[in-house]
């Protein structure tokens, strides 16, 4: 197996919502916001070569949707996904699986492409996972995540016979060095894949530690549907990550690929940086 990141550019959240109940006088030190109270998160993707397939984890925001919805997220940076791609010698038709660790729009919004006035697959001869249990969720969503799951990103893969769903931890189906981890605090059933690459193993975070400030246990973000759990599944992978020398992928922190976890005198905490780059 072998993973590279795939950059697909920046985008701005508030900070207060990224950092729940922490102050921003200690927050801000680790994310300057602007004078909105906005900062700076990367959408980074993650590409694993696997066998005979190649795998693409998350697809960042896309480009379809209009003006007026990209400027509540003032996107920047030259990173592109399909141009990010391209640099690493593939082409949207070579994609065999492109799994969705949940289908919030920042991390599905480059799944699906207009064409021609037409929403299609962007990766049309690949497999879309999902979880049944997260993908009723998000087509059927509660008033407070409802501006997250838009139906341009549900309903063209809904109607389409690409979209396979994970039912369990217990199915493999990209084989044993691809385990699949659901945690629930973020959003309903939100999938983490933990990666053996060569004997070392990598946890693409998502949500669940979308930085590494995020590594924190009570760094927890208010856009979470159930903090108190998102609690309980950090200390619980952290410890596991800590036993099992997991380095951790970061989807969303501007600057730092991943980590390394150790233990300190005040418990389990963000170790090194790493750079990912392609193993």
């Amino acid at each position: 197996m072998e993973i590279s990141t795939v950059e697909t550019g920046f985008f701005k959240l508030d900070g207060g919502a990224m950092f729940g109940v922490v102050p921003k006088k200690i927050w801000n030190k680790l994310n300057p916001a602007d004078e909105n109270n906005l900062c700076t998160w990367a959408m980074r993707c993650l590409l694993v070569r696997h066998d005979d397939r190649l795998i693409l984890i998350d697809t960042g925001i896309g480009d379809k949707q209009d003006e007026k919805f990209f400027a509540h997220y003032e996107l920047h940076g030259d990173k592109t996904l399909i141009g990010s791609l391209a640099e690493q010698g593939v082409k949207p038709e070579d994609i065999t699986d492109v799994f969705l660790t949940h289908l919030h729009f920042d991390h599905v919004g480059g799944a699906i492409s207009r064409v021609d006035g037409k929403l299609v697959t962007t990766f049309p001869n690949a497999k879309y996972w999902s979880s049944e249990r997260h993908w009723n969720w998000a087509s059927h969503p509660n008033a407070r995540e409802r501006a997250s799951f838009l139906m341009d990103n549900i309903a063209p893969l809904k109607d389409s016979d690409q979209l396979y769903f994970v039912e369990s931890e217990d199915m493999k189906p990209f084989g044993n060095g691809f385990e699949i981890i659901f945690v629930d605090g973020h959003t309903e059933r939100m999938m983490l894949p933990l990666l053996n690459v060569n004997g070392k193993k990598y946890l693409f975070c998502a949500d669940l530690m979308p930085s590494m400030a995020h590594v924190a246990v009570p760094y927890v973000m208010g856009y979470d549907m159930r903090p108190l759990i998102t609690v309980r599944e950090k200390e619980f992978i952290l410890r596991r990550c800590a036993l099992e020398n997991i380095t951790l992928i970061f989807q969303h922190d501007p600057n730092i690929e991943a980590c390394t976890v150790v233990h300190g005198e005040k418990g389990i905490r963000a170790g090194d940086p790493v750079v990912i780059g392609s193993f």
